[in-house]
């Protein structure tokens, strides 16, 4: 981001959508800025993620719960729990291709948001709405498609920069919670992006102890922005426990 200059808007408070006694506020970078694709790469290594167009960071007024996280896939080596959400997906097919909206994925996230966030707004979202915050037009965004018996189960929505990747949006069949689908895909993005010699697998932000947020803690070589600098995440424990239903945030 050194050679490029990018204007930054703050936004009015709104409800925080993790604690219901909070208010949030975002940093946003300049959506029609023509230099954001260039920015990007920079802005996630600065701790923003994407939604749609948006390129955003938490910027709360008395709050600092959510942290940006990523994985080091150059250190990263599954642990005894990785290799048996392995084993329990040994069946299910990885192909990585560049991401489209279809009704077969489409209709893969109106099934995981009703059973997850059923109520919630994202819920009652149409095909323009999921269309709308998972493609990007400046952005070459990935498709990781979990197939089972050539069944779409599920995707992650994965943008690819320079240095690393970076996770937009993952869902999954809800029948199939106790496969950990949402860990397995983590799993296969980062094993995919080591392959490829890709260091780093940006996972959006991590909130230590809430029930939805801290299976971010559960993967070897996570790293934390904490005052503009990465380091181990030490909260991560050495054996994590394989979350059904863990998937990205």
């Amino acid at each position: 981001m050194q050679d490029h200059r990018i204007r930054v808007y703050q936004t009015a408070e709104h409800p925080c959508g993790y604690f219901k006694d909070r208010v949030a506020r975002d940093l946003v970078l300049d959506p029609h800025d023509s230099a954001l694709s260039d920015v990007y790469a920079g802005a996630l290594a600065m701790g923003f993620r994407r939604s749609g167009g948006h390129v955003y960071r938490p910027r709360c007024p008395q709050c600092s719960a959510c942290q940006a996280v990523r994985i080091d896939c150059r250190r990263f080596a599954p642990n005894r729990a990785l290799r048996r959400n392995l084993r329990r997906n040994a069946d299910v097919q990885l192909e990585v291709v560049p991401f489209s909206v279809d009704e077969a994925s489409f209709d893969l996230y109106r099934r995981y948001v009703g059973h997850r966030h059923a109520g919630g707004g994202m819920d009652q979202g149409d095909l323009f709405d999921f269309a709308g915050f998972t493609r990007c037009a400046w952005s070459p965004t990935l498709a990781f498609r979990f197939t089972l018996e050539d069944r779409l189960i599920a995707m992650a929505v994965t943008d690819r920069v320079d240095d690393g990747i970076s996770a937009v949006y993952t869902f999954y069949d809800p029948l199939l919670d106790k496969r950990g689908l949402g860990t397995h895909a983590i799993l296969r993005q980062a094993t995919w992006a080591a392959a490829q010699g890709v260091r780093f697998l940006y996972l959006g932000f991590w909130i230590k102890g809430h029930p939805k947020m801290d299976y971010k803690s559960r993967f070897p070589a996570t790293e934390s922005l904490s005052n503009g600098r990465w380091t181990p995440l030490t909260d991560a424990p050495r054996d994590p426990i394989d979350p059904p239903g863990a998937a990205q945030a």
